[in-house]
């Protein structure tokens, strides 16, 4: 860990230098800071202290910053919690996945609801008042009755925030292989329309097992249409009790909404340090985008360099952007603007997009207001399918 902090320090040091030397724009001011991607909630106080010091000497993080720490219940210890809080995080994210002491002992995890419950306490306590907790629908095991009562309990917690995400299955797991062969969906991507669009946003949401014995196998994963239907009931119950969809996968109370994910959604220029993060920055008229290697041994410091494992960057061109701003944009629930695209990316791609739209509308999975398009809620039950049609479509034409 302690040689880990000590590289990812290194690479933000030479953000700079990496961003101008593919002709990317790395912003001087930045106003969310988001810890995920692993469990640093395991940090000490002093390398949470280096990694400030480091993203603060780069960077002009404002006074009014959004900082998001991701936690795995009971893993964040008071030392480290009153640094984050001296050095300014305001937010928490929980990998809750299930308020079922059963459903989180099947896939590997330590904590109990009463854990759960006693951590947000301790947040509110310690003056954190914006709270995530992540639930996965899909789990193995998990049935109609206990995905309403994970819901339920979250909801009578009074967390603002709620992110609902599909069980991913890795396809070079047992239980991925098991899938598989049983003839189930892709196991390498969410088996419905719920899935992150892009990796940053995940939360460790893959299969989890205590070492190399898992405790389930395929036949005790639900199906997909069990899976549709308890995430939409999930939708129903966030939304009637004030916790409003505002994305596929996130619900909010009015005013909690994530800025950090937010940017994602938007298109906005996002930089990520460490393994397997990933960054978008514009660049001239379009943006890159790049990802770091996921193998420990090649994220090193090379003399006066530091290498992240030669990330592969990809441009993103007029056509690119368009298709990333739709598929994107389509996920909030407020829509894309089809003025603001046509603004910034040309007549020709949005007419193309207009056109493709008749069959999904006619379909009612969107609906049009105005300029504006958005997915209707049968359309956010099968929005990849959605986004294939317009994509394909939209570049046919």
């Amino acid at each position: 860990m302690e040689r880990y902090v000590e590289r990812v320090c290194a690479e933000i040091r030479s953000s700079r230098g990496r961003a101008a030397a593919i002709g990317a724009e790395l912003p001087e001011r930045v106003d969310t800071v988001y810890f995920g991607g692993g469990t640093p909630s395991l940090l000490s106080a002093e390398q949470v202290r280096r990694l400030f010091a480091a993203l603060r000497g780069e960077f002009d993080v404002t006074a009014d910053a959004e900082i998001t720490v991701e936690c795995a219940p009971g893993q964040l210890g008071e030392e480290t919690l009153g640094e984050l809080l001296r050095l300014g995080m305001n937010r928490v994210s929980f990998g809750v996945q299930s308020f079922v002491d059963a459903e989180a002992r099947a896939v590997g995890r330590m904590h109990t609801r009463e854990m759960c419950l006693g951590e947000l306490a301790r947040m509110r306590a310690a003056g954190v008042e914006e709270i995530n907790v992540d639930l996965i629908v899909g789990l193995p095991r998990q049935t109609a009755a206990s995905w309403h009562e994970s819901v339920e309990v979250a909801l009578q917690s009074g967390v603002p925030h709620v992110s609902v995400y599909m069980l991913e299955v890795d396809e070079d797991s047992r239980l991925g292989r098991e899938m598989l062969k049983a003839g189930n969906s892709h196991p390498s991507e969410p088996r419905s329309l719920a899935g992150d669009p892009v990796r940053e946003q995940g939360t460790g949401n893959r299969e989890q097992g205590t070492g190399n014995r898992l405790k389930y196998g395929a036949s005790d994963v639900p199906g997909d249409d069990a899976i549709a239907e308890w995430y939409g009931a999930a939708c129903e119950w966030l939304e009637a009790n004030g916790v409003m969809q505002y994305e596929i996968s996130n619900f909010a109370r009015e005013g909690h909404a994530s800025r950090h994910n937010m940017k994602y959604w938007r298109r906005e220029p996002y930089v990520g340090f460490g393994l397997d993060a990933h960054s978008m920055l514009r660049c001239g008229e379009g943006a890159v985008r790049w990802g770091n290697t996921d193998e420990l041994g090649r994220y090193e410091v090379q003399g006066s360099r530091f290498e992240v494992g030669s990330p592969e960057v990809e441009q993103i061109g007029t056509e690119k952007g368009f298709e990333e701003a739709m598929f994107l944009g389509l996920r909030m629930n407020v829509g894309v603007d089809l003025e603001a695209l046509r603004a910034e990316f040309g007549e020709a791609l949005v007419q193309g997009a207009v056109a493709a739209l008749g069959d999904v509308e006619e379909a009612g999975l969107v609906e049009r207001e105005g300029s504006w398009v958005r997915l209707t809620a049968r359309g956010r039950m099968v929005s990849n399918e959605v986004f294939s049609r317009l994509l394909v479509e939209t570049v046919a034409g």
